[in-house]
């Protein structure tokens, strides 16, 4: 009895250190989530920081359970080589693979192509960055609709990211052969002026059989209004074209329907408002409301920055009113982006 006595007591101080790192694992994972949770709630932008914290310090403490296994050293280091092994072949294998999507997001973090706010395209996919979390971008269509991308689909395709300082947009129109291609210009660069565009400029795209097709672009620097402004531009043409007395009609409908010699086919100017007055709400208004918060909060995080880097600064240690100011400064963004953080979750389970 006493030698089975001995025999379990030996065998309990064996696993004790096995207990005690399972133990101090387990109770530091708990604090540490609780803590970053409570600390760190209502600031989107650090979940992604929060996540990568938590993954690095499980894997760390299934690497101490594993040292504090009572095994000997060959085989603890057997298991150790086999937990690298397995994790290098989940690397290898990822491509469409949870990890696959967490190496996606540390790259487009670590790259910075993108910011909560851009406008981007990725393959058929246009629309206003909402959030950029571990796994998974969203991104605001211009239906409104929120739609969330894998990160590994982000940086497998092209990625197309609209300037803050400007973009170029454009539209094409095809026209007769009757119509010479220096007064065609003249038309279209007095159109893109009128649509609110810098710097525009006319290309002819190509010699087709029936008719020649040109594209008008310019610089809008506005980006916020981009699609407001295509419109704008096509309609800008339009008025431009019946303006000048150009038809825009194929050579083929002449060849179907018997017509006056002097007959046009140009839409009579209405009476009343325009319609771009009548338009009391710019379609970027409705399209993208989580997107432009998401903007303005990025924005804000930006003038922390800012503010921040003063505070470091050696003129605000040495002046102590500079620094009392700044510190006002930091306290009340801060308030602004915890109120702007607050209304876009509030938008978002509201849709």
């Amino acid at each position: 009895m006493l030698e089975l006595l001995r025999g379990l007591v030996a065998d309990a101080k064996d696993f004790l250190p096995l207990l005690i790192t399972l133990t101090a694992v387990t109770v530091l994972l708990a604090v540490l989530n609780a803590y970053f949770r409570r600390r760190w709630k209502d600031k989107t932008d650090l979940q992604f920081r929060f996540q990568l914290i938590m993954l690095a310090l499980t894997l760390a403490g299934g690497l101490a359970v594993v040292i504090a296994l009572p095994v000997n050293d060959v085989l603890r280091g057997q298991l150790l080589g086999l937990i690298g092994i397995l994790l290098s072949a989940a690397i290898a294998l990822s491509s469409t693979t949870f990890i696959g999507n967490i190496l996606a997001g540390i790259m487009i973090k670590v790259v910075r192509s993108a910011r909560p706010g851009d406008w981007i395209t990725v393959a058929d996919l246009t629309g206003r960055v909402t959030e950029m979390n571990l796994l998974h971008t969203r991104v605001q269509t211009e239906f409104r609709d929120l739609v969330t991308v894998p990160n590994l689909f982000m940086v497998t395709q092209p990625l197309h990211v609209v300037r803050a300082s400007g973009t170029i947009i454009h539209t094409e129109v095809s026209l007769g052969y009757d119509v010479h291609h220096a007064r065609v210009s003249e038309v279209l660069l007095a159109a893109a002026a009128n649509a609110g565009l810098k710097d525009a400029f006319v290309h002819v795209r190509s010699l087709g059989d029936f008719a020649v097709n040109y594209r008008v672009a310019g610089l809008l620097e506005d980006v916020q209004s981009l699609i407001s402004t295509r419109s704008h531009l096509c309609k800008a043409v339009l008025d431009a074209m019946h303006a000048a007395d150009i038809e825009i009609v194929s050579p083929n409908f002449m060849n179907t329907r018997a017509l006056d010699a002097g007959q046009r086919f140009i839409a009579k100017t209405e009476p009343g408002p325009k319609a771009d007055d009548a338009e009391a709400t710019k379609a970027e208004d409705i399209a993208f409301d989580v997107a432009a918060e998401a903007a303005s909060v990025e924005e804000l995080r930006k003038t922390l920055e800012r503010v921040e880097a003063e505070l470091a600064g050696d003129e605000a240690r040495a002046d102590k009113a500079l620094r009392d100011r700044l510190e006002a400064r930091k306290t009340r963004i801060h308030a602004e982006i915890e109120a702007a953080e607050k209304q876009r979750a509030d938008s978002e389970e509201s849709n």
